[in-house]
């Protein structure tokens, strides 16, 4: 793969402590020759996604369990791996990337990168809530290495790789679409990589189960605790406690489902004619005072004031 040679300001490993930790949250980096360390970064923004380019001599990076901040929002981090190798740790995991192999892992427990020798790599950061699946699930795929060469990694890594090599392309209002677009494709991958007890009375399964129907039916006006028990065959209590274990309310996801897809679409150029209770209407809300209250609690904004946010053209 032809990578694009943006050839930034070098780092001294001081100015890299504080980039990266100014980009990740607090990071201890340590490198076998700190007077000789010399790196590189590149960076864009679209929306609430940033991708790094980061190329540097051998190092390790570490977050520790003092570093995360228990209150501090969650975000994921995708590493996929351009030149060189990497160690990425978390969870009691580790795995071991090569050029082409990419790994997940979020920045509200600790983790450890280690990179033996010259490296360059792209960084995608995200809040966590993109990555549609239960707790215990994002537990379950933390540091596990994603092969572009089998499965459907063959799929997923090459348009990571796209991305790393046309950051000069990724502005716009399209340009959000399509690197969400691609974290959607991650999360499938990841899902893909879950190994999970067949037995389909477990309450991961029956939460999965659930969460899944809710997603299927999020523009059903009616959607509640009663129909989504009645179609799963299980009792509302019930239903609620494998909630409640998830540290979720049925209620509460089904109100966070729908105002995180009618963001999506306000920030989706393709839908800039519709009107915010037509939106709110595809996702279940055909109520515009509602949605404007739901969202502005949710987010700290009006829609119409993230929409014009989110659709400016930059310049």
């Amino acid at each position: 793969m032809g990578l694009p040679d943006r050839t930034p300001e070098p780092q001294s490993l001081s100015q890299w402590r504080v980039a990266a930790s100014s980009a990740f949250g607090p990071l201890h980096i340590t490198t076998p020759d700190p007077e000789a360390f010399e790196a590189r970064a590149s960076m864009i923004s679209v929306g609430e996604v940033t991708l790094y380019d980061l190329e540097s001599p051998g190092h390790t990076v570490e977050r520790r369990e003092e570093d995360v901040a228990p209150r501090a929002a969650s975000f994921g981090k995708l590493s996929l791996q351009l030149e060189g190798t990497c160690v990425v740790e978390q969870d009691g995991r580790e795995c071991v990337l090569m050029p082409g192999d990419l790994a997940f892992y979020v920045t509200q427990r600790p983790y450890r990168l280690h990179y033996p020798g010259r490296t360059r790599s792209m960084v995608v950061h995200f809040p966590q809530s993109f990555v549609h699946l239960p707790p215990d699930d994002v537990e379950g795929v933390t540091a596990t290495r994603i092969s572009g060469d089998s499965g459907l990694g063959r799929v997923a890594v090459p348009l990571f790789e796209q991305l790393a090599m046309n950051f000069d392309v990724l502005d716009g209002p399209h340009a959000g679409s399509l690197v969400r677009s691609a974290l959607d494709m991650l999360v499938t991958v990841l899902s893909s990589e879950l190994q999970r007890d067949a037995d389909a009375s477990s309450s991961a399964t029956l939460f999965r189960q659930a969460t899944d129907y809710i997603d299927g039916h999020l523009q059903d006006v009616d959607l509640s605790p009663t129909s989504i028990a009645k179609a799963l065959y299980v009792s509302v209590r019930h239903l609620h406690s494998q909630f409640a274990v998830n540290d979720h309310s049925v209620a509460n996801y089904i109100r966070s489902r729908r105002l995180e897809l009618i963001r999506r679409d306000l920030a989706d150029p393709r839908h800039a004619e519709e009107t915010i209770q037509t939106i709110g209407g595809r996702h279940g809300l055909p109520d515009a005072s509602q949605v404007s209250r739901a969202f502005r609690a949710e987010y700290g904004e009006s829609p119409s004031h993230f929409r014009t946010r989110a659709t400016a053209v930059p310049g």
